[in-house]
């Protein structure tokens, strides 16, 4: 009895986890739905990360981060972390940071699938803003 209860414990933990499996490589859009980013998140020690591999808008293929502060002042995109070090709590990667390398800013987010979609959601305050993240296809630089 209590292996069976413990493969069924088991089961519903790694379904949870499957399901809210968001590594993968993700195109990211601005608000008029133009591409911006395709960016590839992963987990590491049960943390979700996320970096910048192409950056889709015209001009410079790698532009420099001409907004953000301190060492990161003048760094190239392409490579940037974005998403840092959220834990998975009841579906929904959260207690981590987000940053934006067009404003420059870091805020507190909350990432989760939701039919087939990421949605990546930064705060400040009571405030927010969600980004709908696509599957990035083999194809997408």
């Amino acid at each position: 009895m209590r292996k069976a209860i413990l493969l069924i414990s088991l089961l519903l933990v790694t379904n949870v986890f499957a399901e809210s499996d968001p590594t993968g490589r993700w195109n990211t859009f601005d608000e008029n739905g133009n591409l911006l980013s395709t960016v590839v998140v992963k987990i590491e020690d049960a943390k979700l990360y996320a970096n910048i591999v192409a950056v889709h808008t015209p001009g410079d293929k790698n532009p420099l981060c001409d907004q953000c502060k301190g060492d990161l002042y003048g760094q190239p995109v392409i490579g940037m972390e974005i998403i840092n070090g959220l834990t998975l709590q009841k579906s929904v990667w959260q207690k981590g940071t987000l940053f934006d390398p067009k404003t420059g800013g870091s805020f507190k987010g909350k990432v989760w699938l939701e039919e087939g979609k990421l949605l990546v959601r930064g705060y400040v305050g009571f405030l927010y803003q969600t980004q709908y993240w696509e599957k990035a296809s083999n194809t997408d630089q």
